[in-house]
C-alpha cells in the first residue's frame, strides 16, 4: 500500500495537468503556430509548463480575431499569437514603453524588452502581417485603444506587477472598455494561497475574479491546465525562486527545477 501511495504522489502532477489539457481541442492553424520557426528554443522548452496550445484553445482565440496582449515582455506568447493571427486576424502588443520621455523613471529591463519586441515585429513583417505594438504604461499611458474594438485581451503572469503599482483595477477597466461586447478577457496568473503577500508574485484567485467582475466582466470558465500541485508557494524569493527565474541561483536548484514553474490560475472572462 505504501508503494502505491508513493507512485500516486509521483504521478498526480502529470495526471492533474493531463486532465486539464484533454479538455481543449487545438485547431490546425494553432498547431502550426506552435511550431513556427520564429519561436526561440528557450521559449518552446517552456511549453511543458505553460501549455500554450491548450491555454489559447481554452480562451477560444480564433485566427480571425483581433487580440491585444498586455505586456508581452520577452515575447513568449507573441511568438505564437502574432504568426497565428497574421493572415486573417491582428496581433497587437500593449508593450513596455521603449522610449520614455526625459524625466520619466522606467526600469531598464522594460526599455530593453520594449525595443526588442518592436525590432522583432519589424524584422519579421512578411511573416507577421499587420502585427503591431503601442506603449502601455499605466497610469501615464493607460488607454488600450478605441472602445469596443477588439475580440480578446490576454495577459500572462502580469497581474502582480500592476497590483504592486496600485494599477490593477485600472488595467481591468481598460481591458473592459476596449473589448467588443462578448469579447474575451483571458488571464493566467500565479495563484496564491490564503495569507500570502502580493510581493511574493502570487495573487488570490477569488480576489482576481471579484476585481474583474467589478469592472463588468463575467467569469464563464476556469481551467486547471496551468495548475501545479507541487508548488508549495513558500520560497525565500517568492515565485521568482522557481524556474525560469531561479532567483536563488544554484542554491537548491535541482529542488526547484523538480517543482517546475508556478501553480497558475487560468480564467476566461467575457464582456457582458
Amino acid at each position: 500500500m505504501k508503494k502505491l501511495t508513493i507512485m500516486a504522489t509521483l504521478l498526480l502532477p502529470a495526471l492533474y495537468s493531463a486532465v486539464g489539457m484533454a479538455q481543449e481541442k487545438i485547431n490546425p492553424q494553432l498547431e502550426t503556430a506552435l511550431s513556427n520557426e520564429l519561436r526561440m528554443t528557450t521559449n518552446t522548452e517552456r511549453d511543458i509548463y505553460r501549455h500554450p496550445g491548450q491555454t489559447l484553445a481554452f480562451f477560444d482565440i480564433k485566427p480571425t480575431d483581433t487580440v491585444i496582449e498586455l505586456w508581452p515582455g520577452g515575447r513568449w506568447y507573441a511568438e505564437i499569437l502574432a504568426p497565428y493571427l497574421a493572415k486573417e486576424g491582428h496581433y497587437i502588443a500593449a508593450n513596455f514603453d521603449a522610449y520614455p520621455p526625459e524625466g520619466v523613471q522606467t526600469p531598464g529591463y522594460r526599455i530593453r524588452l520594449g525595443k526588442a519586441l518592436d525590432a522583432w515585429l519589424d524584422d519579421n513583417r512578411t511573416s507577421l502581417g499587420k502585427a503591431s505594438a503601442f506603449a502601455y504604461e499605466p497610469p501615464r499611458l493607460a488607454s488600450l485603444g478605441e472602445a469596443n474594438s477588439v475580440d480578446a485581451v490576454l495577459t500572462f503572469r502580469n497581474l502582480h506587477n500592476w497590483a504592486m503599482a496600485g494599477e490593477l483595477e485600472n488595467v481591468f477597466d481598460a481591458a473592459y472598455q476596449v473589448l467588443k461586447p462578448g469579447g474575451v478577457f483571458g488571464v493566467v496568473e500565479h495563484r496564491a494561497k490564503a495569507g500570502m503577500d502580493m510581493k511574493s508574485g502570487y495573487m488570490l484567485q477569488d480576489e482576481m475574479v471579484a476585481l474583474a467582475e467589478k469592472a463588468g466582466f463575467k467569469l464563464v470558465a476556469s481551467s486547471e491546465v496551468n495548475a501545479n500541485p507541487k508548488d508549495t508557494k513558500d520560497y525565500a524569493k517568492g515565485v521568482w525562486t522557481l524556474p525560469p527565474s531561479l532567483g536563488l541561483g544554484d542554491q537548491d536548484k535541482d529542488k526547484y527545477l523538480a517543482i517546475g514553474e508556478s501553480d497558475r490560475m487560468t480564467l476566461k472572462f467575457v464582456k457582458k
